[in-house]
């Protein structure tokens, strides 16, 4: 077996590994992210072992043998490797990508260095230089030594530009060890200009409870998962707040995960009053030198909390206690790029590795939580009523079908208008809410709300720039009908209505209401998120209009209306997630109203008014939702109830990727067969529609990916489904070998997916 090791962390010189040998004695010792002596050059240095390998990279001859593991060595920088490995092996990718997401530091910038000149004798002495000085008429000299008897310690800079003492003067007098030049380095902080306003809060009962129950199984060292689901307002971050209070007192370090930059702002405010500068954030808007210093302060045990979306989950904290995940039904958790991680799965496994809790929260849990918290393996912790025990606000469901047929083909429909106009009159605030930005991919009557969906898949076609529909799970695809195959209506298209677009209606409809629009577009910059929401919070606007950045977590206690304008927009996305993006969109959005002492009203505008997201929705009633979702999920073998790869095939020549999609898709049909362990109830579905031996895993495709070409590289995609997800890991390895052997074209690149959060 070899090793191969990184002798630099740093993320310039990732790519460059070197191998060893492992000596027999050390067999079986040796693991990924171990610290290891080794010969490099004519020295004996350390490095990181990254990949154990039994294949040698060149002449065996010339392969030196490590000498040793370093004793004692469990650094960050090993968990992290080995955090690392276990991305790698669980979501496909190469050593390279999951080092770089785990270590995410590009490089180190220039830190930023504070001199302070103090005096290096006592008062006494220096008034007798003084003296001498004043003799002497050494002017500067003695105008220095004069300010250091009252301040015995003066910035660098005060004293070069305001006293005007030069660098010659200043060296001289510490060569006569008069004065001392102390330099030391300041970390960037990028909530270093909050002020704590103190924290002033006592938990009612149920939160108590939850409290002591995860504060419970610690003390018996038990360090679990759990899903904390509350209702909207329940004061799930009062319990977050505690717990890390509780975790930090035992010496240990906490992260918490937010899905969005949007609620950095207010996220933060309430933990810098109870925590003070023993928080930091991470996020995207901050300079490479404010990240970079984060994660510095982190390592050197300057600060104790954590807060950012998915990336801050990788902060070098040596004594992790907690982890939080707040909102964790968000699809923003899940990465993009690969590895294509959920950060929820590698909270648990860096968790496990460092002894810590897991706590999940969210009004509206994903079927997936929910699901392994019935199974027993995410244990459930419940907040049932709003914490200062407010009414959840009262929803009302408006069909635009009906206002359509009444004439009305404005945005707003005839309630929602006639309530903001009460609303604006009585000086409370609104908030608006366009459940997607953009357009929306999906084909709709707005007669009758009949939606176009596969015959094959049950989800809806996507509209293409070409006129044809076409589903993304098997590549279906038919031509836009000219009438409604329902009802016969003309008014049949895709919908389109973005956050400017309404915005324009809105103000012409209130000419004299103060409107403030957040979305992708007015949040570019920094400070925007901050400056829109603290904007809206001081009351210097009466309506805000957004998109999903708006919903999330935000407590605004002037707000009793909440208007969702076009609810059907992520309900008929071409995706087995639509329905429970819905009703957590929905179910948030209605928990923005009525968090003050006011009553709240919601108005949902809808042309599917007895869909399952919606009803449930409006009652709020997650249990009923889940119980038919679930099902429509085991039926249809969709995650939770099955496992899914996601096989992604790209190249630059469209008749080599189809040839090499279906070869490999041959080949993975060869894996399924020689599967032993066949489950009679499914079988495997083919690129020509056929079906051939029973199995345990589906294997659909190849078809066109959602975007069948981007910046001129054409896209393939296999879909693989099982009830096991270690066999579609065990298909990954085999893909991953067929690579490496050489049996696919070079000039195609395979990614892998497992359970995607979005269509491909």
């Amino acid at each position: 077996m070899y090793a191969n090791v990184i002798v630099d962390i740093s993320i310039e010189k990732l790519d460059k590994t070197f191998q060893y040998r492992i000596p027999e004695e050390l067999t079986g010792e040796i693991d990924v992210g171990m610290q290891v002596e080794i010969p490099f050059g004519n020295r004996t240095i350390t490095g990181f072992v990254v990949e154990l390998t039994d294949r040698p990279e060149f002449d065996v001859a010339k392969i030196k043998p490590l000498i040793g593991v370093v004793k004692g060595s469990v650094s960050m920088e090993a968990q992290m490797i080995a955090l690392a490995a276990w991305m790698r092996k669980n979501y496909g990718s190469t050593m390279n990508q999951a080092l770089k997401t785990v270590l995410p530091i590009k490089r180190q910038t220039k830190a930023i260095e504070h001199r302070m000149v103090r005096l290096a004798v006592d008062r006494n002495e220096a008034r007798k230089q003084l003296a001498l000085f004043e003799s002497k008429h050494n002017v500067a000299k003695a105008r220095l030594l004069r300010e250091l008897i009252l301040e015995e310690e003066i910035d660098y800079s005060i004293v070069t530009q305001k006293l005007h003492v030069s660098a010659a003067v200043l060296r001289g007098l510490a060569q006569k060890k008069l004065i001392e030049v102390e330099t030391y380095t300041t970390y960037r902080n990028p909530v270093g200009h909050l002020k704590s306003k103190g924290y002033h809060l006592t938990l009612n009962e149920g939160q108590q409870a939850a409290v002591e129950q995860v504060m419970k199984d610690r003390a018996a060292g038990v360090y679990a998962t759990y899903l904390l689901k509350g209702v909207t307002g329940s004061g799930k971050t009062e319990v977050y707040m505690e717990l890390i209070a509780k975790v930090i007192a035992e010496g240990k370090q906490a992260i918490v995960l937010i899905p969005e930059i949007a609620l950095t702002y207010q996220t933060v405010i309430r933990f810098y009053n109870r925590f003070g500068n023993r928080v930091s954030i991470l996020n995207s808007r901050l300079s490479a030198g404010e990240r970079y210093d984060q994660y510095e302060r982190a390592k050197n045990g300057d600060i104790d909390i954590m807060i950012g979306p998915r990336s801050a989950l990788f902060t070098p904290f040596s004594n992790l206690g907690l982890i939080i995940m707040d909102e964790e039904h968000e699809p923003s958790y899940k990465s993009e790029n690969a590895p294509r991680y959920h950060a929820r799965e590698v909270a648990i496994e860096r968790a496990r590795m460092s002894k810590a809790s897991v706590v999940l929260g969210s009004a509206t849990p994903s079927v997936e939580s929910y699901y392994q918290a019935k199974l027993g393996n995410y244990k459930l912790i419940e907040l049932k009523s709003r914490a200062k025990q407010q009414r959840l606000a009262r929803c009302e469901v408006v069909d635009l079908r009906e206002e359509l047929q009444k004439g009305n083909r404005s945005i707003l429909s005839e309630r929602l208008f006639e309530l903001m106009q009460d609303r604006l009159q009585k000086k409370q605030q609104i908030m608006l809410f366009i459940n997607r930005r953009g357009v929306a991919g999906f084909v709709s009557c707005r007669a009758c709300g009949h939606v176009i969906k596969c015959p094959h898949c049950d989800v809806s076609l996507s509209l293409h720039n070409n006129g044809k529909m076409v589903c993304h799970y098997c590549g279906y695809e038919e031509a836009v009908p000219s009438v409604c195959p329902s009802c016969g209506s003309k008014y049949i298209s895709g919908f389109k209505a973005g956050t400017q677009k309404v915005e324009q209606m809105v103000q012409k409809a209130f000419p004299d209401a103060r409107i403030l629009r957040m979305d992708f577009d007015t949040t570019r910059t920094k400070d925007s998120y901050e400056t829109i929401l603290q904007a809206f919070g001081n009351q210097e606007a009466d309506i805000l209009i957004g998109t999903q950045m708006i919903v999330k977590g935000h407590d605004f206690a002037n707000v009793t209306l909440v208007g969702i304008l076009a609810a059907d927009m992520s309900l008929h996305v071409s995706d087995y997630h639509a329905a429970e993006r819905t009703f957590a969109l929905l179910t948030q959005a209605a928990g923005r109203a009525g968090r003050g002492d006011l009553e709240g009203n919601v108005v949902i505008q809808t042309y599917n008014p007895d869909h399952y997201a919606v009803l449930t929705a409006k009652e709020q009633d997650y249990e009923s939702f889940y119980e038919q979702e679930i099902e429509y999920r085991q039926m249809l073998h969709y995650p939770p109830a099955w496992n899914m790869l996601v096989v992604m095939m790209t190249g630059e020549r469209e008749e080599l990727l189809e040839k090499e999609s279906i070869r490999l898709s041959k080949s993975v049909q060869e894996m399924i067969a020689q599967d032993h362990s066949a489950d009679p109830d499914i079988a495997s579905i083919h690129e020509n529609g056929g079906t051939r031996r029973k199995s345990r895993i589906a294997l659909i495709g190849p078809a066109d990916a959602q975007i069948s070409k981007m910046n001129d590289v054409y896209r393939r995609v296999i879909y693989l489904k099982s009830a096991d997800y270690n066999r579609l890991i065990e298909i990954k390895d085999q893909i991953e070998a067929l690579v490496n052997q050489g049996s696919i074209s070079n000039e195609v690149n395979i990614q892998f997916d497992f359970n995607p959060m979005s269509g491909f």
